[in-house]
């Protein structure tokens, strides 16, 4: 992963702000990220965040009712519209332009040394973000300048949250069936996949967890499930914390996922997955998917390159996925096979957390 065991002993306080935009998908990867600096770069890591509950399904360690507390080697603190600064850490992470309190701000600039300040971007394959990471922006009014961090899939981006010892590979719960994890927003064509799954000839055991993807299971089969498919099982399992649910990519054999952080899991899971993109009002979505699958799969065979596009694209527009589907399965093996070296690609780029750390003792 190429750590740098000898990296200066620089920023020992780092502040993480994030407020909860789309469920799970913005304070998991802040929460990842804490968590990681915390454990493998002996940073002491506030995590402020305007909608605490939001963080128990994934971590049941934090009490969202506490307005402070130590989860993981990481303080939590509740972000609300009483905040007040005790103190200004070394290094700010903006997450997601989440816009710092205002008066943090002002205590920021009358610091010194200044501290960084970190905007760490939504993950993008478009070959601009290569360009504009690590850009500085100067504060209009104030003594300070922020810096604009990208993660990204190649070695002049930010990189991806990788913690110490990930991947590991996992054997299925199920031998002989086909496992596939379905965790999708509601816009996704899920009856079309139900059907399709029904028609499929071997075994099926498809776990769906709580929220929209069993919403959109349940609205289509009626009832509460599991369900009997053909030879198709669908199962409705419990909302699963963070590293339950790496584990469980790790053992199926096609996973659906969606928006950040889960998408980035299925890559370190190193099996077949289907990705639904956050839609955004401006079609900007299709720009990013198009460039994420453009990238994935340039080295892959071409039959199995078309199935992979064939199946994104149904199952983000909506359309029915019955043939793109049955596609995707006629091409599962060597998928498989190209998911494990765009996995191997993947791992040879130091992590986020890493690069991060490196980004910023060059900067206070």
């Amino acid at each position: 992963m190429g750590r740098d065991v000898n990296m200066p002993a620089m920023q020992l306080h780092w502040d993480i702000f994030c407020r909860v935009v789309d469920n799970y998908g913005d304070i998991g990867v802040c929460w990842r990220l804490a968590r990681q600096l915390a454990a493998e770069h002996g940073k002491a890591v506030r995590l402020w965040v305007d909608d605490p509950a939001s963080l128990s399904p994934l971590c049941p360690e934090a009490d969202p009712a506490l307005a402070v507390q130590q989860v993981c080697g990481v303080e939590i603190r509740r972000w609300d519209e009483n905040f007040a600064v005790d103190r200004v850490a070394e290094v700010i992470i903006e997450a997601f332009a989440c816009e710092l309190p205002p008066a943090y701000i002002d205590a920021m600039a009358a610091t010194l040394p200044r501290p960084c300040w970190i905007n760490l971007e939504y993950l993008t394959a478009e070959p601009w973000a290569e360009s504009c990471h690590g850009m500085a922006s100067p504060h209009p009014r104030l003594p300070l300048v922020k810096h604009f961090f990208f993660p990204g899939f190649s070695s002049s981006t930010g990189g991806l949250l990788l913690e110490s010892g990930l991947p590991v590979d996992a054997p299925s719960a199920h031998p002989g069936c086909l496992e596939i994890s379905l965790f999708c927003y509601d816009t996704a064509p899920v009856g079309s996949l139900l059907d399709a799954i029904a028609a499929t000839t071997q075994p099926v055991r498809c776990h769906v967890p709580p929220g929209k993807p069993l919403a959109a299971v349940a609205s289509h089969l009626g009832g509460n499930g599991p369900w009997q498919l053909g030879q198709a099982v669908i199962e409705p399992i419990p909302f699963l914390p963070m590293d339950e649910y790496d584990a469980l990519l790790c053992r199926c054999d096609i996973n659906f996922v969606r928006g950040e952080d889960s998408f980035v899991r299925a890559q370190w899971a190193g099996k077949p997955f289907v990705w639904q993109i956050y839609r955004q009002e401006d079609d900007a979505h299709r720009v990013k998917l198009a460039a994420f699958v453009e990238r994935y799969c340039q080295a892959m065979d071409s039959h199995a390159a078309q199935a992979v596009r064939r199946l994104f694209l149904a199952w983000n527009d909506g359309d029915d996925c019955r043939e793109p589907w049955q596609a995707f399965l006629a091409q599962r093996g060597e998928i498989a096979r190209h998911t494990l070296d765009w996995r191997d690609f993947l791992t040879r780029d130091a992590d986020l957390a890493t690069k991060l750390v490196k980004f910023c003792a060059g900067k206070v």
